[in-house]
């Protein structure tokens, strides 16, 4: 039989979860809270909240800001935007491209700070989507086991006279279902095939998809004391209710030690320096001092002779400027927050155990970049860990201690701009949401009985849930 497959150019997970973990003994989806306004919100950041709807909200700095403070700002903003190209080339502060990656900017993978694209059935672009790869096995530090030949990213583009890795093409499976009161929907489940390798069978190899994801409130993240997080932890589900948030502990490159895993979809980096510097390793091939060598493996011959555009590519102060100006970036005030539909929804929120996960109410530490971000109460609508959520999510594929069903819990907070700043609504860590709905109706694992519940609710409360959801 021939299938039929979307051929597609890849790049660079909006996983987790839009809605939260459930407690197995929660049966009654009747809310119980009073559907009342609570002064104050609607600012999500507290003190550092913007007052932004427009489709540049997320790419707004944080206020309070020194005037040589909104000038690194500016400076990391313009590093974020800007496009590097091959070396050599006589735009020396931005060469180095490659010589395989996945894009040639920051802001293909964040387009103005927001989400990225999935492979689409339409066979538009796919900026922001990228495949990662391991084989079975623990690699170097107890992360995933590189692939021979590859590593653990396909990079399917590369500078002329290079050869690129592979690349990826796609079609969906739609799954049907109802809800209780007979009203259906349909999911759309995608699957990959990797073709065009150039350096052997990437057959059977575990694999992972993965969406560009918003990067509001980064700083805030990274100033949340380690403790703050494990104050959730229960990974053997000691308290018997159904929820085990577990802590992933990834290597720390610039302290050579294992620490708590904050970012990425499972995880798997201890802070925002690292996601910065890896993804500029790894999505561009650009180097830096932590990561000095280009990301060659040795049988690309070609690729280890390739010209580098400087030792490091990116300067320590250029990392330093794109880790401030992501460590300062906004986060935009709710909309509707007092909408009588928007209340009630947030009831349901909470008595069907959303909240389990998408916790709320953190202060943050000290930052390295600025004094503003100590103390700030926040409510990202995260608790940061992992969760198992089930098979119909699972990549298999495992990273650290996160397994293959494991994934962190997504922070919430700007979900409901995406559509304004990105003109898409795909979530998920691959995307294959079309829409907030879709992205509650993927959720298994420990968040079934709250799926179970939301699938019995009339149609106005599974409205006012996604209502609540979209004003965040």
């Amino acid at each position: 039989m021939k299938k039929k497959f979307l051929y597609v150019t890849l790049f660079s997970f909006y996983l987790l979860s839009f809605f939260g973990c459930s407690d197995d003994e929660y049966t009654d989806p009747t809310p119980t809270n009073q559907a009342v306004y609570e002064d104050g919100e609607e600012f999500l950041a507290g003190r550092l909240t913007i007052n932004s709807q427009t489709s540049n909200a997320f790419g707004r700095a944080i206020p309070g800001l020194s005037d040589e403070e909104q000038i690194f700002f500016g400076i990391g903003n313009s590093l974020f935007n800007q496009a590097w190209v091959s070396s050599p080339a006589s735009t020396t502060a931005r060469d180095g491209l490659g010589p395989t990656f996945n894009s040639r900017a920051c802001t293909s993978c964040h387009s103005k700070d927001g989400r990225g694209l999935p492979i689409t059935e339409n066979i538009l672009g796919s900026n922001g989507f990228l495949m990662r790869i391991s084989m079975p096995g623990i690699g170097e530090n107890g992360g995933p086991n590189p692939v021979t030949n590859y590593g653990t990213q396909i990079q399917d583009k590369a500078n002329s006279g290079i050869l690129h890795e592979a690349k990826i093409r796609a079609t969906y499976e739609i799954i049907e279902g109802s809800y209780s009161d007979g009203e259906t929907y349909t999911l759309q489940k995608p699957i990959y095939e990797i073709y065009d390798e150039q350096f052997g069978s990437l057959q059977d190899v575990l694999t992972s998809p993965r969406v560009g994801t918003q990067t509001i409130g980064m700083g805030l993240i990274d100033a949340l004391p380690e403790a703050s997080i494990l104050a959730h932890a229960d990974e053997h589900d000691a308290d018997n209710d159904g929820i085990s948030g577990k802590p992933n502990y990834v290597w720390d490159v610039k302290e050579n030690q294992l620490r708590l895993g904050k970012y990425g979809w499972k995880a798997n980096q201890p802070s925002l320096e690292q996601q910065v510097f890896s993804a500029f390793h790894g999505d561009m091939g650009l180097t830096t001092s932590f990561l000095p060598e280009n990301n060659c493996p040795t049988s690309q011959v070609d690729c280890m002779n390739a010209a580098n555009g400087g030792e490091p590519e990116v300067t320590d102060l250029q990392l330093e400027r794109v880790v401030f100006y992501q460590r300062t970036l906004g986060v935009p005030i709710r909309r509707n927050f007092k909408d009588e539909n928007v209340l009630k929804g947030k009831v349901l929120f909470n008595d069907l155990q959303c909240i389990s996960c998408h916790q709320t109410k953190y202060i943050a530490g000290n930052s390295p970049s600025t004094p503003l971000i100590e103390g700030v109460v926040f409510n990202p609508y995260s608790d940061f860990l992992l969760h198992d959520m089930g098979e119909a999510l699972a990549d298999n594929r495992s990273d650290f201690k996160a397994n293959g069903r494991e994934w962190r819990t997504q922070p919430l907070w700007g979900i409901g701009l995406i559509k304004t700043i990105n003109n898409h609504t795909f979530f998920l860590h691959d995307g294959r949401a079309r829409n907030i709905e879709e992205a509650i109706l993927w959720h298994g694992g420990e968040a079934e009985n709250s799926l179970n519940e939301f699938k019995k609710l009339p149609k106005s409360q599974r409205q006012e849930l996604i209502a609540f959801i979209n004003s965040l």
